[in-house]
């Protein structure tokens, strides 16, 4: 299936949110309710603005799953629960390293699906931290295509 990919500005940052919030509660069970609060506002104020964020949007002008880069690294990637199997993540996964020469990724430890849906796509494993970069115990996996 083909996509169109396009890019993406402040004025999106709600539905991107709005996207990385309904994915993360879908994917990242090992994140409580308090973790969520904590992450969101860090999202929107500090992340969403140093990306050059990409998006997949439906016929109805919905954010369906965007991808945000930096410095050749896959910063965020993150579908709409609902859209998930339908290739969208793939397609923005392949925009990033085709397009924006992306190389590099971190997945949470605990989201085997994400450590899964990478390593398809050729990433291998670089190294592990046992803390997220907020400092909080949540071990992060280091990838980088080879």
């Amino acid at each position: 299936m083909q996509f169109q990919i396009c890019p993406l500005s402040h004025e999106d940052f709600t539905d991107v949110t709005s996207v990385w919030e309904d994915s993360v509660r879908a994917t990242h069970y090992f994140l409580s309710e308090a973790d969520i609060r904590f992450y969101k506002p860090l999202i929107i104020k500090e992340y969403l603005p140093t990306l050059m964020l990409f998006g997949i949007r439906h016929d109805s002008g919905g954010l369906a799953g965007f991808v945000g880069v930096v410095d050749r690294k896959i910063e965020m990637l993150f579908v709409r629960p609902e859209d998930f199997g339908k290739g969208i993540g793939k397609a923005l996964c392949r925009f990033a390293i085709q397009d924006l020469q992306a190389c590099e990724v971190d997945v949470n430890e605990h989201n085997m699906q994400a450590l899964k849906f990478y390593v398809k796509l050729g990433f291998q494993l670089s190294g592990r931290s046992a803390l997220d970069p907020s400092g909080k115990p949540f071990p992060i996996l280091h990838l980088k295509v080879i």
